[in-house]
């Protein structure tokens, strides 16, 4: 999903009060969405007053609908190889949402995204009939630019979504190249879930006295996850975990490398736990067939890398185990975000290692979790086995969705109901990073990485398929 998140309430304006087109107005009133949300009702009139906007909202705010409603009614009519606006996003499925996000809001308006781990085919084709709004992961895009496929010279308008991740991604060297060749560029808007460090670099060098906005979540209209620390045994662990997965599903568990991931797969399977796998040692057609099945609710459990923390929204995972300590605190943070979404509780399960509790307790300080470390043959998870199991027992549990909701993906939302892909996995933005650096550590693809045998290869120009690797660009270079 992108963007969830209660409205402002009856007393907000309107769209048509902030200055949106009645066309566009019309077309969220058709999806049920009659008012903005607070990072919507902030930033839309100074983005169609043409001001530069730095906004700092985290995921779940209702930012792509702040960005892409003026995004769509200013942009005007391009021509082949030369949009008129662009969005740079970190991953390939955010911006699959993106996408299909802003096409719910016109039909006068081409919309196209360029991402890695994809066949160059289909997103030529569309620069040369020409589009609007590009959608973009940094890395593909730097190729199809150097190529000549793609003209930035006449873009007026660019979106850098959730900065703080390009910037973790090391992905900000080459968003400094691209922004640098949008050399009509009137407008430059920022959304990002912190504004510090290289993030603030970026604002200071590339935005006009921005307006700022920042908005966080309020506590008390959501259900945070619930966050427990089990001692266990490595040895023991599996053991356990295939009992809690019988008990709390759907999950997301974390593994540090990708042969663990899959040796785990494998051993649950054989315990009676479905599951599927996702990491970056898996081609792309495998990657999209498993959060297929995972979202539909037909496995019980997704097994993944940290790959799976970037970019992965799915509603309704009921538990997060991180079976693997995460390297940091950061990555406890985007690890345990998969679940507690749509203002909905979750739960957060780290397996410690009794030679670990020190480092544990460490990486609570540094998230602000106060929790204890309990031993794992007292865990009792009686409380959630009821409230939080099958997709299809929730679903007759809850009430009926409301009717405001920024982020129902219509495509998404008829994916689950007839068990089509529903968009595949996340890209890293750089180049198609199905295979890592081999022998790397974590087993995930990085900014940088090698192709599986340490080759790098060259994207066949017209139409050619990526591949595993689909890039001819050199590490360091974004």
């Amino acid at each position: 999903m992108t963007d969830t998140l209660t409205p402002t309430g009856a007393d907000a304006p309107s769209f048509a009060e902030l200055g949106v087109p009645h066309y566009i107005a019309s077309a969220l009133e058709r999806r049920g969405i009659t008012h903005p949300f607070e990072i919507q009702a902030a930033t839309i009139a100074d983005a169609l007053a043409g001001r530069d906007v730095c906004g700092a909202a985290p995921t779940g705010s209702g930012k792509t609908l702040a960005f892409g409603v003026p995004l769509v009614a200013m942009t005007r009519k391009a021509r082949a190889h030369h949009p008129k606006a662009l969005v740079l996003s970190p991953t390939r499925e955010l911006a699959d949402q993106i996408t299909s996000e802003l096409k719910t809001l016109s039909d006068r308006t081409r919309i196209a995204a360029v991402y890695g781990g994809v066949g160059y085919g289909k997103q030529i084709a569309a620069l040369k009939s020409g589009v609007e709004v590009l959608v973009a992961c940094p890395g593909r895009l730097e190729d199809l630019l150097e190529s000549g496929t793609v003209r930035l010279s006449e873009v007026e308008r660019v979106v850098i979504d959730e900065a703080d991740r390009m910037a973790d991604m090391g992905f900000l060297p080459a968003v400094r190249r691209i922004l640098d060749q949008t050399t009509s560029r009137s407008q430059t808007v920022l959304f990002s879930a912190t504004l510090d460090g290289d993030v603030a670099a970026i604002v200071r060098e590339y935005q006009n006295d921005p307006v700022r906005h920042e908005v966080t979540i309020d506590d008390a209209d959501t259900v945070p996850a619930e966050h427990l620390f089990w001692s266990v045994k490595r040895e023991e662990r599996n053991a356990l975990l295939a009992r809690t997965l019988t008990d709390v599903w759907p999950a997301v568990v974390f593994c540090r490398t990708r042969h663990g991931a899959e040796r785990l797969a494998k051993q649950l399977d054989q315990a009676g736990v479905s599951t599927v796998s996702i990491h970056g040692g898996r081609s792309q057609q495998q990657r999209t067939k498993a959060l297929a099945d995972f979202t539909a609710g037909r496995v019980q459990a997704m097994i993944a890398t940290d790959v799976a923390a970037r970019g992965i929204h799915v509603d309704d995972v009921a538990v997060v185990v991180h079976y693997d300590v995460p390297e940091d605190h950061k990555a406890y943070v985007h690890r345990s975000g998969r679940t507690a979404r749509a203002g909905r509780g979750g739960l957060v399960i780290s397996l410690i290692e009794p030679n670990g509790h020190r480092a544990a307790r460490r990486m609570q300080r540094e998230v602000g979790i106060e929790s204890q470390i309990t031993d794992a043959d007292s865990a009792d998870l009686t409380e959630h086995r009821n409230a939080k199991t099958a997709p299809e027992r929730r679903r007759e549990q809850e009430p009926a969705p409301r009717p405001q909701r920024a982020s129902d993906d219509s495509r998404r939302q008829r994916a689950k109901a007839s068990g089509r892909p529903a968009g595949g996995s996340p890209d890293y933005g750089n180049r198609s990073y199905g295979g890592a650096r081999k022998g790397a550590g974590n087993g995930d693809a990085r900014p940088g990485a090698r192709n599986g045998g340490g080759q790098y290869r060259k994207p066949h120009r017209k139409g050619a398929s990526a591949g595993a690797g689909g890039s001819r660009r050199h590490p360091g270079k974004g």
